[in-house]
């Protein structure tokens, strides 16, 4: 094997020299060449021959036995960097064990054997430490309870690798790994032993990138790697430990039974994450985005977000978290976020806490997108001034497929954060679950080995191995941007909560806690025996905090919030939209011709040197034959017309989906390819950059996540999810109920995120005909968001600017077409695009009946309209009115009403859908035709139903049915 003649290669011996493999007659021959000229061989082979003639006779130490160590270069880590020597110059004495060869010690020929067995011994020797490398985690002291069943794999003993009795004394020479040249078997494996099998368990080899490998490597390795704190360092870890603690131990007292999900067991995260937040604004980071599950939140709340403890109290006695006059349904304490500012060290660093609900992973792909989204309107090009931090529970994060989902971000373009921190409190357990139960893989991280993550397991009890675990940790993710996990082993002193009772199911494991000291009361009687405090210090700090939570208990019953916590920051200037038909609600949309035939041209345009598919050429010629005559404007036409017009207007666009660039139907063509090179093409990005299109990862859950996280925190710029099928959001539905739905009544979270969801009845089976409309509808109340399914590209073309326009933001659910992509009856002018016009919340007949002449009024909403249409038309009916109504939610009431007053000789309403009668619209729209009909003062004060019967799938698989039952259901619509 050819050997890295990089000379910043610490370990050449390892990863560069397989000396078994070359054997020693090529060994020898290189000596015999480095011995005439040492040039001559690359400064990995010199060095190595250096040490072996230093050694002088290799059956035994003839100096003594040491590693000669350098003086660090990096001095935020202290690691030794062995690349810094002079290969032969002498090597500073830094411990009692070093030192560097006698000056008479003689420089002699070497033999073969001399070199076969010292090769020998230097690679089983470079084996032994690759074994730790990989293995010595399982050895480590990881479980605080002592009831992890870990034995010491055999493979870490010397003996496994052919060293035993005076084996162990012999000189092995290590050429600079782990910081050391040369050293004993004996002396070697304590120090793996400290490095790899103490309190932090390192899990890096899985990573394929060697500067990655190395960089944790320079942190754990070596005689000088063990933990070490300053004295002022050890106070605040303890002072940390003593706060969290007394928090638990106060509101346990204070409201016996009540639940809180506490961090007992736990409370070394605290200083962990203090530390997190003190590494990364000392790297740069300005903004740390945080997503966590209820265990331990009050405590993060309070003593790391800085929530005023008597809002806390007040929420326990059964206040609000806002002012009474806010509204909404309000959340358990413990689901709750917030905000705040933080400062070490001069470096300010904004916090938030993501608000989140009992789905316990659900949160993470919120914090991304938000991080995404905070990292693109700061101009982070580095992904190093905002980072993303999740915290999570061991059998949440081994066993929901949202985390995966969510890593798998990790690297791809248009959902990359550069590297998110994870941190999991590692129960030892579920809800009742043992791990054995719970899990396939031997530590709940292990999912994350699909980033190739670096994963460093420490023990809960020592609060210095976790914060140093969280340095390492942190300065991996500024340093690679990459993913990094901290696994926390730990308990939970009560249980799931703090009414359960578990040792129900779990005698052994609570039999062990019930006799486990606080985690501060060791840690304190550790710093006493350090000389660091004496016994009053622990006892004072601990009377202070007491005193301070108990003044804050006294005075929570006068606490009042001031104001809610939203409509801040980048929301200023947005609020509520007050009534359901108010102004506010309206919005012209309209564009000047003028400025839509130019951004036209922008965005038409082929450039000289790209070589553009000859379909997409007449597509792109047909769309502006379309322009030209100011008719015949297609969906999407219609769809990239609104987004250069509000891209002009300085308002971003983001658009995702599983085939977004294209289109799912071959329809957008946002992204064009180049038939030569297959280079990428972006037309909208000829209006601005801040048009994002991105073709994602094959996920609903974590893709809708992520972009409702980003609108989140980017309420200026057009935000969509489009499913490749409608009915596709049902991998998301989660998102959709917990937040999209409920966020703002639950958190006073607006967000202007727009669903679009291809929808229609056409024959191609139940999991490409219907996006359930009728869950959206059910989900509708209160004003939270809003329901549309639009037939013409102009009203398309409106809704979508209306978003941006208006000064409120609510969620918006867009049926998409499917069939009405190229149908010849859906287009629209240029003019219906233009001057003072807007969105339709309802659609009058296109054909000229007059309305005294109608007795018989259809209303429809989406793509049946089409079938209505002409069937009527080829029956000739001229008593036959048709009304869409394409906003389904806010529910257009009052021109419903006004429209049908206007109908004086109207006999039978008939509400006419595609779907069947169980699903679809006519459930949530039945009781607002009633209200409609009978507010108008019409003749007819019910509606009739027209449709498919009440089925179990969204829809039938076989063609001739599917014929069968939509001409049924339009003939039923007109005649029955």
């Amino acid at each position: 094997m050819a050997l890295d003649d990089n000379p910043t290669d610490p370990q050449p011996l390892l990863e560069g020299l397989a000396i078994d493999n070359v054997g020693a007659g090529f060994i020898e021959a290189m000596y015999r060449k480095y011995d005439k000229n040492p040039g001559s061989v690359g400064s990995d082979w010199q060095r190595y021959f250096e040490g072996l003639e230093q050694m002088g006779d290799t059956s035994g130490p003839s100096w003594q036995r040491g590693s000669w160590p350098v003086t660090a270069t990096d001095e935020r880590t202290a690691a030794l960097d062995p690349t810094q020597m002079t290969p032969g110059a002498a090597k500073p004495k830094t411990n009692g064990t070093a030192s560097s060869p006698p000056a008479s010690a003689d420089k002699r020929q070497i033999t073969a054997e001399d070199i076969r067995r010292a090769a020998t011994d230097s690679l089983n020797a470079m084996m032994l430490i690759r074994t730790y490398r990989v293995r010595g985690h399982l050895a480590a002291d990881l479980d605080p309870l002592g009831l992890a069943k870990r034995e010491t794999p055999v493979e870490l003993t010397p003996e496994h690798h052919g060293f035993s009795g005076a084996d162990l004394h012999r000189v092995v020479y290590l050429g600079g790994v782990m910081g050391i040249e040369a050293t004993t078997v004996a002396e070697l494996v304590p120090i793996l032993q400290s490095n790899y099998c103490g309190h932090v368990g390192t899990e890096y080899m899985h990573i394929n990138d060697r500067t990655e490998r190395r960089f944790i490597q320079q942190r754990v390795e070596g005689r000088d790697t063990a933990i070490s704190f300053t004295p002022e360092g050890k106070k605040a870890i303890l002072n940390k430990l003593i706060e969290a603690e007394e928090f638990e131990s106060f509101l346990g007292r204070k409201y016996v039974g009540t639940k809180r999900f506490g961090l007992d067991g736990g409370e070394a995260l605290v200083p962990a994450l203090e530390s997190i937040i003190k590494i990364g604004g000392a790297n740069g980071a300005k903004e740390i985005v945080i997503g966590m599950a209820h265990r331990g939140r009050l405590n993060v709340l309070a003593n790391v977000m800085q929530k005023p403890f008597q809002a806390i109290f007040h929420e326990f006695a059964g206040g609000s978290s806002n002012p009474e006059d806010v509204g909404g349904s309000g959340d358990v304490k413990y689901h709750l976020g917030t905000s705040t500012d933080r400062e070490f060290d001069g470096n300010e660093v904004h916090l938030s806490l993501t608000p989140n609900p009992s789905h316990l992973e659900a949160v993470n792909p919120v914090v991304l997108g938000k991080t995404r989204a905070a990292q693109q309107i700061r101009g982070d090009t580095t992904r190093d001034e905002v980072v993303p931090l999740l915290l999570h529970g061991d059998a949440a994060f081994a066993m929901q497929g949202v985390v995966a989902e969510c890593l798998g971000f990790s690297g791809v373009e248009g959902y990359n954060t550069g590297g998110c921190i994870h941190f999991i409190i590692n129960n030892q357990i579920g809800f009742t679950t043992s791990p054995q139960f719970g899990r396939s893989s031997p530590y709940p991280s292990d999912m994350g080995k699909i980033v190739q993550a670096p994963i460093f397991h420490v023990n809960g009890d020592d609060p210095e191995a976790v914060t140093f675990a969280t340095k390492v940790a942190t300065e991996f993710r500024t340093r690679f941007n990459r993913d990094v996990i901290i696994d926390m082993w730990c308990y939970r002193r009560f249980g799931h909560n703090e009414g359960d009772e578990p040792s129900f199911t779990q005698p052994l494991m609570y039999k062990s806690i019930r006799k486990k000291k606080k985690v501060s009361v060791m840690y304190a009687e550790r710093l006493r025996d350090e000389n660091i405090i004496d016994d009053k210090w622990a006892k004072s700090q601990t009377e202070a905090f007491t005193n301070m939570l108990q003044e804050s208990f006294d005075a929570a019953p006068g606490y009042k919030p001031n104001k809610a916590d939203w409509f801040e920051g980048r929301w200023v200037g947005l609020g509520l939209p007050g009534g359901e038909e108010g102004d506010r609600r309206a919005a012209i949309t309209g564009v000047p011709e003028d400025k839509l035939r130019e951004l036209f041209g922008k965005i038409s345009a082929v450039p000289d040197s790209f070589s553009i598919h000859k379909t997409l050429k007449r597509v792109m010629d047909a769309r502006a034959k379309a322009i030209d005559t100011a008719e015949g404007i297609d969906w999407a036409t219609a769809e990239s017309l609104a987004f250069a017009s509000l891209l002009d207007e300085d308002y971003g666009v983001r658009l995702s989906g599983q085939d977004s660039g294209r289109g799912t139907f071959s329809q957008r063509h946002a992204v064009w390819t180049d038939q030569t090179d297959a280079s990428k093409y972006v037309p909208l990005k000829m209006i601005s950059e801040n048009f994002k299109v991105y073709d994602s990862p094959l996920s609903e859950y974590g893709v809708l996540g992520f972009e409702y996280g980003y609108a989140l925190t980017d309420p200026k710029s057009l935000v969509m999810w489009e499913a490749q099928f409608g009915d596709f959001a049902n991998g998301a539905q989660i998102m959709i109920d917990q937040f999209i739905a409920s966020g703002e009544a639950k958190w006073l979270r607006s967000n202007g995120l727009v669903m679009l969801l291809p929808h229609g009845y056409e024959g191609q089976g139940p999991e490409h005909s219907s996006a359930r409309p009728e869950r959206f509808l059910q989900l509708c109340a209160e004003d939270n968001m809003q329901v549309a399914n639009c037939t013409t590209p102009e009203n398309y073309f409106h809704i979508l600017r209306r978003q941006m326009h208006r000064d409120f933001r609510k969620p918006l659910v867009i049926m998409t077409p499917k069939s009405l992509l190229r149908h010849k009856a859906a287009t629209s002018t240029l003019a219906e695009l233009s001057g003072d016009t807007h969105f339709k919340r309802i659609i009058s007949d296109r054909t000229e009946i007059a309305d005294k002449d109608v007795k018989r009024l259809i209303l429809c909403s989406g793509k049946v309209y089409y079938d209505l249409a002409e069937r009527r038309d080829e029956m000739g009916l001229k008593d036959t009115a048709i009304v869409r109504i394409e906003q389904l939610y806010p529910f257009p009431l009052e021109p419903l009403i006004i429209r049908l007053k206007r109908m004086k000789n109207l006999e039978t309403v008939v509400w006419a859908q595609e779907e069947p009668k169980n699903q679809g619209y006519w459930f949530f729209t039945e009781h607002y035709v009633e209200r409609a009909l009978q507010g108008a003062k019409v003749k007819p004060q019910r509606p009739v139903y027209a449709g498919r019967g009440p089925a179990a799938a969204p829809a039938t698989g076989i063609a001739s049915r599917h014929a069968a039952q939509q001409k049924q259901l339009v003939e039923d619509a007109l005649t029955a």
